[in-house]
């Protein structure tokens, strides 16, 4: 939020809200979790905001997805609709909605990024996060091997599938400390937790942050950066290759 303030937006954080009800749908309990759902609607929408603004990109798509659920639902439908119209990643709220490249951030770091399946999957974003990181003054950012590859957690899966999960992290964690990044930067803190639960247990040493602790990091606000001030184009959400 202290983010998004400095970038001139006015925030609000709803107190009703809850979970988005992802782990139960999921897991199979489609009626259960519509109750679940209609407080999220409910607890979102009690405040008229232009945009809502959600620091993962899975209980963004999970949100977004209330509009198919409930689409036949007299009064739930077009409120469903509503707010997948409205709410939006972090990342690609800034560099999307507000067309700010520079958040007037400064981190003397060499930093790797985990990009998450359901922000780059789902949401089909791929590139917001890097372009900001990018342009964070000091950073230098080195390329993690298999980036694509999921990390393991998967909500419920790591559950589930505990054996599975944790080879799929192991692998991770070796693509990330092979890279001798001092951070580990990522959007899904679902993905950051189990990550650094991980390295934590097994010696692994990295220090771990969420994009917008970055973005929160030594800011000159006088450093701000509009895209539309610079002579460089918006770069597509699926920009497969560049990042």
């Amino acid at each position: 939020m202290q983010v998004l303030e400095r970038l001139g937006c006015k925030t609000f954080l709803p107190k009703k809200q809850v979970c988005c009800g992802q782990p139960t749908y999921n897991s199979g309990y489609s009626k259960g979790s519509l109750k679940t759902f209609k407080n999220e609607i409910d607890a979102l929408l009690s405040i008229d905001a232009d945009y809502i603004v959600g620091p993962t990109g899975s209980c963004v798509f999970m949100i977004k997805e209330y509009a198919g659920i409930l689409a036949d639902d007299p009064v739930y439908g077009p409120r469903a609709k509503k707010l997948a119209d409205k709410i939006c990643e972090f990342s690609q709220f800034i560099y999307r909605v507000l067309g700010i490249i520079d958040c007037g951030a400064e981190l003397d770091a060499t930093i790797t990024v985990h990009r998450s399946c359901h922000m780059t999957r789902l949401l089909g974003e791929r590139t917001a996060p890097f372009v900001l990181l990018d342009h964070v003054k000091g950073i230098k950012r080195v390329p993690l091997h298999n980036v694509q590859l999921c990390c393991g957690f998967g909500g419920t899966f790591s559950a589930k599938e505990p054996e599975l999960s944790t080879a799929m992290v192991q692998d991770k964690v070796k693509n990330i400390m092979d890279t001798k990044a001092d951070i580990l930067v990522g959007m899904e803190t679902s993905c950051l937790m189990n990550i650094a639960g991980y390295m934590n247990r097994h010696g692994d040493h990295i220090k771990v942050m969420h994009i917008a602790e970055v973005l929160n990091h030594d800011v000159d606000p006088s450093r701000i950066k509009y895209i539309k001030d610079t002579n460089e184009p918006v770069v597509p959400a699926n920009g497969e290759g560049v990042f």
